[in-house]
């Protein structure tokens, strides 16, 4: 194993403004990381997804599957100018969380996966981790997750000490919220803010699903900037990760690349809240956004006061983030003095479209990280 920085790559952690995306591995065959359009600095960051732990070991591993896709990606992203960064997501919302509630809840069983992911990463020239825990399910888990955020950061900050490495990132995707308060969602709970705010680079709030299958009753937009009836928005959410004492610039604001759909129960009625029967089109009412470009004959409608999209055709209803809404947040984003955006998922964006919006509004221009100090 090499004990030097590779050439052309960042010396230090990354600073300034995150334009991130997830690559789901599953999109390989669609997507291929050459495929990425990085013409434009589009993204700082990529996270692989996903990884995961042993359910025994809790040794982080890189399947067989994993371990060409992976290179390819790190590969794609490297070589770049500057280069992109590649962080391994570990966990996801198809993972049961008794494998992370297990590991994290003595300081052996931490040790070791902390051990291993740093052997996983180093092995694999990526550039950190991000663990994707959806979600820790009392107060008792909750304190564990900030053990672990703590003894992980002591962890890589003496791996590069000793190896002459630059320092590893360490990230977490989070819910949209610092605190869990929705039906469905008891006990209430709250994430370990002070470690976060110590210990991660920064956080990536999943800023979406915010409504969806789960609730045929009416169509509701998934992931909106605002909502004037309720604090399910993403305004409210990023709010309560600052407030909580998580820096503004260590919060990272989810954008999804994909709208969820409705039918209608009666098609005059096509509105935001309008009473729905059932999901509309798409697998379990989820259209990605190069999906939902493609439907013919749909009026479509940019809604600013919730900063959100929503098309419609007959008794078909679909909520998602058009080109205009993610430029809206982005520009949310720099107004509040956040950490910079990210994307779910590579692979359902339709020509970059919604990618290059952060680029196409010049923003953040004086905090733009430079890889090469």
């Amino acid at each position: 194993m090499s004990t030097s920085p590779a050439r052309g790559r960042a010396q230090s952690p990354a600073r300034g403004v995150v334009r991130g995306a997830y690559y789901p591995s599953w999109n390989y065959a669609s997507v291929n990381p050459s495929k990425i359009d990085f013409s434009e600095s589009h993204f700082t960051h990529l996270f692989y997804a996903f990884v995961n732990p042993d359910p025994t070991t809790f040794d982080l591993v890189i399947t067989s599957n994993d371990k060409p896709i992976l290179s390819d990606l790190v590969s794609a992203a490297h070589n770049r100018s500057p280069p992109v960064m590649v962080l391994l997501s570990i966990g996801g919302g198809g993972v049961g969380g008794a494998v992370f509630s297990n590991m994290s809840g003595a300081e052996g069983t931490r040790s070791r996966f902390i051990r291993s992911t740093i052997e996983v990463a180093r092995e694999n020239d990526v550039d950190g981790f991000d663990l994707d825990w959806e979600s820790p399910k009392d107060a008792a888990e909750m304190v564990n997750l900030g053990l672990l955020f703590e003894e992980w950061r002591v962890a890589i900050e003496l791996e590069s000490t000793a190896s002459g490495r630059r320092r590893l990132l360490l990230t977490a995707a989070v819910y949209f919220s610092n605190h869990f308060f929705l039906p469905g969602k008891s006990p209430c709970r709250s994430y370990p803010s002070s470690s976060i705010a110590k210990n991660l680079d920064w956080i990536n709030a999943m800023c979406y699903d915010y409504h969806g299958s789960w609730d045929t009753s009416a169509t509701g937009e998934h992931a909106a900037l605002y909502d004037a009836t309720s604090n399910v928005s993403t305004s409210y959410g990023l709010t309560s990760w600052t407030s909580s004492g998580v820096p503004r610039q260590k919060v990272v604001m989810g954008l999804p690349a994909y709208g969820r759909s409705w039918e209608l129960k009666d098609a005059a009625e096509h509105g935001i809240g309008a009473p729905a029967v059932g999901v509309g089109p798409g697998a379990d009412g989820v259209l990605k956004y190069t999906e939902i470009k493609g439907l013919e004959g749909w009026t479509e409608v940019y809604d600013m006061g919730t900063g959100s999209a929503y098309a419609y055709r007959g008794t078909g209803w679909v909520g998602y983030d058009d080109r205009r809404s993610v430029a809206q947040k982005v520009k949310y984003a720099e107004v509040k003095g956040l950490g910079g955006y990210f994307f779910w998922a590579i692979g359902q964006d339709l020509n970059w479209t919604l990618s290059r919006q952060g680029m196409a509004l010049r923003v953040f221009n004086s905090r733009i990280i430079n890889y090469n100090t």
